[in-house]
């Protein structure tokens, strides 16, 4: 069973691997790109269902083809989920503000991490609550 298409935005990896393995293994379509332009082409060729944004990435930042993305009506739909380590306070506002909607950290727990990644496929009336992150 399919449960959606994700790509994953992230300069790392090894960071790519294991994310591509625990989502295809819960039957996620999964896809990669390594820096922005990479993950444009990708998308011109298929829109995913559910971006997973690393935020530092070299040359244009996740929160940069965030911005892009959604002020783009062709790609605006098209869910995003910040996944990164650089976790501050105030950050996930300020994703959130750039257009993301959720906010996941680094590193995954890869027990639940398939689970998360799914509630954001969800009908967008389910997705909430406001706060993705942390649950402790």
């Amino acid at each position: 069973m399919t449960h959606g298409r994700v790509l994953i935005v992230d300069d790392n990896a090894m960071n790519i691997e294991l994310v591509a393995f625990v989502l295809g293994a819960e039957g996620f379509v999964v896809e990669s790109a390594q820096d922005a332009g990479k993950a444009l082409s990708r998308i011109s060729l298929a829109i995913p269902d559910l971006i997973l944004m690393d935020i530092q990435m070299p040359g244009m930042s996740g929160i940069d083809l965030t911005r892009q993305l959604k002020a783009d009506p062709a790609t605006k739909h098209i869910r995003i989920v910040a996944l990164t380590a650089h976790a501050m306070k105030g950050d996930e506002v300020k994703l959130r503000a750039a257009g993301c909607d959720g906010y996941m950290s680094k590193p995954i727990d890869i027990a639940t991490f398939a689970q998360r990644v799914g509630a954001f496929l969800a009908p967008k009336n389910l997705l909430e609550p406001t706060r993705s992150e942390p649950y402790t």
